[in-house]
């Protein structure tokens, strides 16, 4: 069975919001301040996000594992 391309991003999707959401959970646990706790989730993400950029532009470059 293969799985379709919308399969995949709404997999995609749900998995990225529980990972927000147990960040959000665990810096407000530790913050208290649901200012911090925003700044710090939006702040790691775009990190995140930059680093999955840079991670992928780096393994395009890897032969690696091609046939």
């Amino acid at each position: 069975m293969k799985e379709t391309r919308k399969r995949s991003i709404v997999k995609a999707i749900s998995y990225k919001i529980i990972c927000i959401i147990i960040l959000a959970s665990i810096t407000y646990l530790i913050t208290g301040d649901i200012v911090q706790m925003t700044s710090i989730v939006i702040i790691f993400q775009l990190i995140q996000m930059i680093i999955y950029y840079l991670h992928e532009r780096v393994w395009e470059q890897v032969k690696w594992g091609y046939f």
